[in-house]
């Protein structure tokens, strides 16, 4: 049994209060996560990043996995977080400033505990994960029925990306193909990464980022029952990074 959460680009109290809702408790001092029922939480990626508390969050997630109180697959922002720990040549922008200046308020010790914690969680993740005897897939950004099983950059560009084009709007943003409606799967496919303003289900696949970040809400996947868990998010509403897909 797993409560699948959508992205959470660093609001930590609605984490909190998402998970408490959903019948966790939290034990702050020992870095401990249990259900009574025994659920698990997956954490589908963005982690960090816009949000306020993204060093919380990071906290938080990496001590439940290394405890295997809970699942985690890494989305693009975590992916340029950890390139950006490694050292390289990465652009702080699009989120990852708000990330960058809570790094800089730590001291050196500070900063290289949280650059290590990441690091350990990011690179025993796998890129997605497969549940519930193959009948659950948890990608960020999606994945195609063919590529369930593969991890080849292509599919690793798909998992964190979403179908890009390569090609921009006006105003910037990449353009992204409206995938689900193009695939058929034999299981249920459960991601993120686009903002929607409720939970988008379209086949067998279902998109729960609802755009917590960006004033609407945090939101969660009870499986196997399919249902929806939300808290109103805290975050100033941004109206304009609600966008629908781009049709094939």
């Amino acid at each position: 049994m797993f409560d699948i959460i959508g992205d959470i680009h660093g609001c930590n109290i609605e984490m909190t209060k998402l998970l408490h809702k959903l019948g966790y408790t939290i034990d702050d001092d020992s870095n401990t996560l249990t259900h009574p029922e025994g659920r698990k939480p997956v954490f589908l990626g963005d982690l960090m990043d816009r949000g306020p508390n993204s060093l919380a969050v990071i906290y938080s997630v990496a001590h439940w996995v290394k405890k295997e109180q809970a699942l985690y697959c890494p989305g693009n922002h975590c992916n340029k977080l950890y390139r950006y720990f490694l050292g390289r040549n990465v652009v702080i922008s699009h989120g990852l400033e708000t990330t960058v200046a809570e790094l800089k308020k730590l001291t050196t010790k500070e900063f290289n505990h949280y650059s290590s914690l990441f690091k350990g969680l990011y690179e025993s993740a796998p890129l997605y994960l497969v549940l519930d005897e193959q009948k659950l897939v948890v990608a960020h950004a999606g994945i195609r029925p063919n590529d369930i099983g593969r991890t080849s950059k292509n599919v690793k560009t798909f998992v964190l990306y979403g179908d890009i084009t390569g090609e921009k709007h006006e105003d910037g943003r990449p353009i992204r193909r409206d995938w689900p409606t193009k695939y058929n799967y034999d299981c249920t496919v459960v991601y993120g990464h686009t903002p929607v303003k409720e939970p988008r289900f379209v086949g067998n696949t279902i998109n729960i980022d609802t755009g917590c970040v960006f004033g609407n809400e945090l939101t969660a996947l009870r499986w196997p029952e399919k249902s929806i868990v939300s808290v109103p998010s805290e975050q100033p509403p941004f109206e304009e990074k609600f966008r629908p897909f781009d049709p094939y």
